[in-house]
Formats: structure tokens, sequence, C-alpha cells
């Protein structure tokens, strides 16, 4: 190694937790830490860690996170002497690279020619094409013929999933290519898109490379990343199911494998790439495979290559940005790693993403935080902590959670139980989903293409995990917990439960309204012997406090015991078990009528602003038919009529900020639907 680019301390231009998790690193490595943050981000866990951090004032990534002259004059005022972009904003973009060169800085990435070689999708085929890297033809948007359908439509200047549509018509294609130009403006500065053949049913495979200053390349192990939502991944795994498969049970010089790395370090070659980075590509059932994209960062998914190789990615980063020399080979993979993107959005309502407080977030079986698991256990890579809030104007990722087994079977298996009884309190996620695929059969079998969604069903694999009755036990213990803690209040003699009488009593109730089952009313009632709850003969409470109620449940074979986690926030009451996680609302015994909402009204379904309006008061719509659209956490979100109607008012303008639940607009419905 050589000492004439030797760092000190980093400044991370990021958030969230990519920026925790170079922080850890850089903990490791005895070097100093710099954190930047937005106004939105000042309580945020990653500025609490860092030895120094710098606000930039504003709140949206223009403002802050895309403003190179910002980051690097906090660089400069905190003292440091290295710059990691981390993930998304600034990190594949060449002139920033080049600024924090300019400045005397250290850039932690490949150099800015390989970036802006890459940073064209357009033009970074072409040049693929001529290495001898296969590659799927680029399409003129304006040039599509119907015979090319279905295409894909992408943002030249970035990823992400920011951008991107599926194009199955003609007659969308104008809309589509107007929608993705606005994203990609939106997402990267840039709105240039371009078209490539969409294959419905494809495998994403990508590898990892890391290359040095010295013409050492290295491919480090392949990743599958086909399961995704709105062209997002979702489940991210290493090694690809596809290519064990294909190749078999040992390794051969024509496998797939073989010429996945091959193709990968010919890009990378190709461009004269260093620092760490991954040639991503779209294979076929029979392992053919084409180009589609290098990504000139770190990915969100590495970790699954670090469980499987024992490399700590960002340290070999950090080493090649000084000089250091990469061994002729990488070591081998082994075991299997499944990472799982949590994030605050709801699956089943066309992924809407989520905004609010984080009560409370903990997964049990945690080995490891942004490090290396030494056997088999999960590892967390989080961005939040209790307290935390998710706003708008980010991506609404929560967490990584990462497992590492011996064989695929066991990573599963470790990663499903962990989600399953993990405590997310506070907003809805799509933690049930990601726990339903983990144990699907398809999934298990190594059946993981880019339309598992589609082809199992989203609405079976966004369902809750709980059967109905568990859910319904669950409400009674959240039910029971109140008492508890009414009790608790009112300071009765201790050991009399709550409505106890020495003659028999009525029954009490309680109110309760769950997101996908509707309103629960609890009846129950305390006799001598112990209690009685309305539909649940046979049930006995062993105890009950504010936060925990212990149940035996009568069964076929004799009474089995459950114990429930309760915890309250306001109305909101969380409840956790070994059988699944449930939320529910608690309901007022009365209700004020002021707080009706009339028939027909469009609510916001996040907060957002309105970017686009589609009709016009006194107008005839239909249902699903789109009203207006809201950006959110950098994607658009349409809101559409929820019957058949008109439209009889429009209560916001394009460019006003919505709060989640605001009254958009009122649809009064047909006279058919009226009757």
């Amino acid at each position: 190694m050589t000492n004439s680019q030797l760092i000190t301390s980093v400044l991370v231009a990021n958030r969230g937790e990519i920026a925790r998790r170079i922080f850890a690193t850089c903990r490791r490595a005895g070097l100093g830490t710099v954190a930047v943050y937005s106004d939105a981000d000042a309580a945020a866990p990653h500025v609490a860690e860092a030895d120094a951090a710098v606000r930039l004032p504003g709140n949206t990534p223009a403002q802050t996170y895309l403003r190179a002259d910002l980051i690097i004059a906090a660089a400069q005022a905190a003292g440091a002497d290295a710059v990691h972009p981390g993930y998304g904003f600034l990190s594949e973009n060449a002139e920033f690279a080049r600024a924090v060169e300019a400045a005397g800085l250290v850039w932690i990435g490949p150099g800015a020619t390989a970036i802006e070689e890459m940073g064209s999708k357009v033009a970074a085929k072409k040049m693929m094409d001529a290495a001898g890297v296969p590659v799927l033809a680029e399409l003129d948007p304006d040039e599509v013929t119907e015979a090319q359908l279905p295409v894909l439509i992408k943002a030249s200047a970035g990823g992400g999933g920011r951008g991107m549509r599926v194009v199955r018509s003609l007659a969308e294609l104008p809309g589509q290519l107007a929608g993705a130009r606005r994203e990609a403006e939106s997402a990267f500065g840039d709105p240039t898109v371009f078209c490539e053949r969409y294959l419905e049913t494809g495998r994403h495979i990508e590898v990892q490379v890391l290359a040095d200053t010295h013409g050492t390349i290295w491919a480090v192990g392949e990743r599958e990343c086909s399961i995704q939502r709105r062209h997002q991944k979702v489940v991210e795994e290493a090694p690809s199911p596809l290519v064990e498969r294909i190749d078999g049970a040992g390794p051969a010089a024509d496998g797939m494998r073989v010429r996945l790395f091959d193709a990968a370090r010919q890009a990378a070659a190709a461009i004269g790439y260093t620092g760490a980075g991954t040639v991503e590509f779209l294979a076929d059932e029979a392992g053919e495979f084409y180009f589609l994209e290098m990504n000139t960062r770190l990915q969100v998914e590495h970790p699954v290559t670090e469980c499987t190789t024992g490399l700590d990615l960002v340290a070999l980063q950090l080493d090649i940005a000084q000089g250091a020399r990469l061994d002729p080979e990488p070591p081998p993979m082994r075991g299997h790693s499944i990472e799982v993107r949590l994030y605050a959005e709801d699956p089943a309502q066309d992924w809407q993403p989520q905004s609010g407080i984080v009560h409370q977030i903990e997964i049990p079986s945690v080995r490891t935080e942004f490090d290396l698991p030494t056997r088999p256990g999960v590892r967390l890579d989080s961005g939040v902590v209790d307290g935390s809030v998710v706003g708008v104007h980010y991506d609404p990722m929560l967490a990584k959670v990462i497992s590492y087994g011996r064989t695929r079977d066991e990573a599963a298996r470790l990663l499903a139980g962990a989600l399953q009884r993990a405590r997310i309190h506070g907003l809805v996620t799509n933690r049930d989903l990601l726990v339903r695929v983990l144990r699907h059969p398809a999934f298990l079998a190594g059946d993981t293409d880019t339309a598992f969604f589609a082809t199992h069903g989203l609405d079976a694999l966004a369902a809750p995990v709980l059967t109905d009755a568990d859910e319904k036990l669950s409400i009674v213990a959240a039910a029971l917990a109140e008492s508890a803690a009414n009790r608790t209040r009112a300071g009765v003699v201790a050991g009399i439960p709550s409505g106890w009488r020495n003659l028999p009593a009525q029954s009490q109730r309680k109110s309760y309204e769950s997101r996908t089952t509707g309103t629960h009313d609890i009846d129950y009632r305390f006799t001598r012997t112990g209690i009685e709850v309305a539909d649940h003969a046979g049930l006995e409470l062993i105890t009950a406090t504010p936060s925990e109620v212990v149940l035996a449940v009568p069964g076929a074979h004799g009474p089995v015991r459950r114990q429930f986690a309760v915890a309250r926030y306001d109305d909101l009451v969380c409840v956790d078990s070994a059988l699944g996680p449930v939320s529910v609302r608690r309901l007022p015994r009365f209700t004020d009528p002021a707080d009706q909402i009339a028939t027909g009204s469009l609510l916001a379904p996040m907060p957002g602003s309105v970017i686009r309006l589609g009709a016009e008061v006194g107008s005839t719509v239909t249902a699903g038919q789109p009203i207006l659209w809201l950006e959110a956490m950098k994607m658009e979100h349409t809101v559409a009529a929820p019957v058949d109607g008109v439209l009889s008012a429009v209560n916001v303008e394009v460019g006003r900020q919505v709060e989640v639940g605001t009254v958009l607009a009122v649809v009064d419905p047909a006279a058919e639907n009226q009757e």
C-alpha cells in the first residue's frame, strides 16, 4: 500500500442505513466519521453516531443530499479528508467525483471517467456490446413498434426503479414516457430515458466486482435479485439459485457462473474500473444472459456477498482508495445468504409508502449489526431506531434484514422466523409479505423470476401471516391488557379484576379496528371461576398485566398456553406473539358525527405533493379512473375514483403539499350505486 492518500476521516455523503453501515467499518478501522443531514434528518441515528455532523439546510434531496457544493464544504469544515458517496443521490455522479478530488479530498469510488461512461445507460450498452458482453438491443422510444412490445422504459442516468415503466401497448406509450421522464428528472436531474425489450419472466443476476489500481479485477460471487416490486428489489440472495441449478453440483469450465464472471470482468476492464461495482444481467431459464447496466457504487444488497465471502466490502473500498493491492484471487463463496428490504409500505394497497413514527423496531435472533456473522444467524442493517420518524422526502426502507445459513433452506427459515417474531410498531410494513415469500414453495424451490408477485398472486402474498382466528385471539389479549391497565389506573384492590362483583355481571365491551378484517367487538366478563369471552368458550386467563397477557387456549388435545406482549400508543395497540403480529386501532365508545367522512371522498393515502390533476369538477368518472397524482418518496402515486359518479369537488391544486387523510376530492356516486 502507498500512503500518499492516507485516509483519517470520512464524510459519508448520504443518510440512513448506508451512512450507518459505512460508519461502522470506519470505526473498526480507527477512522473518524462525518455525517451530513437535512432538516428532516436532524434527529436521525446516522447523525448521532458520527464524530461530527454538518447541516444541509432544507428537506428535499434537491436542496440537500444532491448539493455537491454543500457536501464538499461540509467535508472541509469538519476536517474530513475523504468522501464516501454510499448509494443513490450523488453516488454515480461523475461531476461530484471530480469536484471531490479537485477539492483535495479522496474519492472512495471509481474514477469519474468510469462513472461517466457507465452513467449513460444508452452509451454503456453500446460500449459493452463492443467489448463482447451480451446486451439487449436499445430501442428508440419514439420508434417502438407493435412487434417489439412489451418494452421497458428506463432512465438513462439512474436506477433503483425510478423512471422505469413496462409498456404493453402503443396507446399507453406516450403517457408512460412522460411519467418516466418526470420521475427521472426528479430523482436524477436528467429526464433522458430509453427502451429495451422486456422479458416477462427474466432472472435478475448481478456480479459483484472489485478492482484495484494495479490491474487486478475480482468477480466476488453473484447475487440473484429477481423478486421485485415496481422494478425495485425486495429479496436478494447469494449465490443465485438459477446459477446453482444450471451449473449443478460442481464447477464447469464453461458453466454459467464462469461465463458471468468473465463478462463482469470484461465490463470492468473495458472502462478501466477501480473500486467496488456491480455488473447487472438479465438471464433466462436456459442460462443465457444480457447486460443491463453497471452500478458504479456499492449496492444495497452487498451484505449477502459479505456474508458468503467473509469480506468487508466497505473496508476494501477504503483500502483500494488508499492504493492497496488485492490478492490475485478472491475468497470462495460459502453457505447461503438472503436479504430482505423491510419497507414502510402497504403491498395490499398498491405498495403505498407510509410515513410516521416508528415506535419500536426489534428483530429477535440478531447476531450482529453492520458486521459479518461468524456462524448461522441474522444480521441487521437498519436506518431507524425506536422513535425514528419516516418522512415523505426519502425512500421508505426501514432496514435490511439478512440471514446467513449453511444451506439456502436454513437461511430462509432463519430469516422468516426472525421477521415473524419482530416487533415493528407504528407503521404498516411489508413484513408479512416477506415472510410469506420466504416460506413459499416456489421460492424454496428456487423459482424466483421477476414475475414472482404476478405469478403467485400479490393479494395472497400480502395477506397477514396470522389466521383470522389467531388475530381475534390476539385482539382478545389486547382487550384484557387494556382492562388490566384501567384497573391499575383506577387503583382498585389488587387481584380483583375490573368489573368484578359478587353477583353475575354484565359483559364489558371493547372495540378495535383491524386494517384487514374490520371491526372487532370483544365482549368479556369476569366470574368467580375466571373469565368468559364471547365466541371463545373455554378460554382461560392465566395472567394479565398492561403489557403482557397469558391465556390457556382450548384445543382438541387439551389447553395450550399462549403469551401475548401488548403495547399501546394512543389509540394504536400492537400485539406480538409467536403466532405473529397484530396492530389495531382502539375505537371510542361514541363517535363524533363531525368526524364522519362523506361517501365517495378521495383521501390522501400518504403525505405528498399534488403534481397533476386528471379530471375537472362536474365530469363523469368511473371507479378506478385516475383523479390526481401525488409525488411522495421520489415516486408518483395515483389517486383514483372509488366509485362511478360525478366529480363534485376538488379540494387541492397542483403544487399543494397534503397530509395523510386529507380529503382531496369527492365523487358523488352514480344513482345505481346510491341505491
